[in-house]
């Protein structure tokens, strides 16, 4: 006596249960659902291996309202500009403190990929030491870099204050998908199509650039830093989450949450469980980020999901 019956099938393919299933439906009254959005609805993700195109083009979602799109923009700007005045003179300290604690510039700008794919100068405040080459960008590979100041820093996202003035600027928004490198952009194109168990592959990281980028999102407060391939995949899962239920109240919670985050600092010690449990995969994203460095990859950078 089922009240759900849960379906996991190829899209499109027709099996000889459905005349069954149709009953149970019709003359049963049992809920028919499919996989994928039971998966979303516990998980706050999109499972992108199993999604098949049809699925994107008839879905409710990625579609947010004028309306939605200009109170996210007011909700941005408004706390933006509260935080920029508020925060001055803690700004002007961590400046000082950065500039004491190692040389090199306070500020660590750095060229990103915004909305529509349109490049920007993404600010914040340094903290690593500089360095003229680099082994690899993911912050594990990067940690003895890492200032006495900016550990402190980091632990509690202040790094991340300079991007007011990216809000103000147009660039971002309050909430949104970190935006990734520049030169990235065609490394992760190629990691992020999805698997063709839906019979078709999906350039699904491009959908990311449909929105403002934020300096906190719906992956920074699911997920923890991405030190690997996989979990940037990972990442991108609770993105097209975001993306797809886009509104204004997905954007306080978010909100609220980073708050918590930062007022306790927690998820500052989830690098040292990412980079032992990414240690045994290095290989594998080793060489196509090995590709990716002939390209350009000579910056400083948190990790690719922050």
């Amino acid at each position: 006596q089922p009240e759900v019956i849960i379906v996991a099938l190829p899209h499109g393919l027709a099996t000889q249960w459905d005349h069954q299933l149709l009953e149970a439906r019709v003359c049963k009254n049992i809920r028919i659902e499919q996989a994928e959005v039971v998966f979303e609805r516990i998980t706050g993700k999109l499972p992108i291996e199993a999604l098949a195109p049809r699925g994107l083009l008839y879905s409710d979602g990625f579609q947010p309202t004028a309306l939605t799109l200009l109170s996210t923009r007011l909700l941005s700007l408004c706390v933006a500009l509260a935080g920029s005045i508020l925060f001055a003179p803690l700004l002007m300290l961590i400046a000082l403190l950065v500039k004491l604690d190692s040389p090199g510039p306070v500020l660590f700008v750095q060229d990103r990929v915004g909305f529509g794919g349109k490049p920007f100068k993404l600010m914040k405040f340094r903290t690593m030491r500089p360095c003229e080459k680099r082994a690899s960008e993911w912050e594990g590979d990067n940690i003895h870099r890492i200032t006495s100041v900016g550990r402190w820093l980091r632990k509690y996202r202040l790094d991340e204050l300079p991007q007011f003035l990216n809000i103000l600027k147009g660039d971002m928004n309050l909430v949104g998908p970190r935006p990734h490198p520049s030169c990235s952009f065609e490394f992760f194109v190629l990691v992020s199509r999805n698997t063709p168990e839906c019979g078709s592959q999906i350039p699904f990281y491009s959908l990311r650039y449909s929105v403002l980028p934020g300096i906190t999102g719906w992956a920074q407060v699911r997920f923890q830093y991405a030190n690997s391939v996989n979990e940037e995949i990972e990442k991108l899962r609770f993105d097209l989450y975001y993306i797809k239920h886009y509104s204004l109240w997905l954007d306080i919670r978010v909100i609220f949450e980073t708050f918590w985050i930062v007022v306790t600092g927690r998820g500052s010690d989830s690098l040292a469980r990412s980079k032992s449990r990414t240690s045994v995969a290095r290989p594998a994203h080793t060489e196509l980020f090995q590709t990716q460095q002939g390209r350009g990859f000579q910056h400083e950078k948190k990790s690719f999901g922050r």
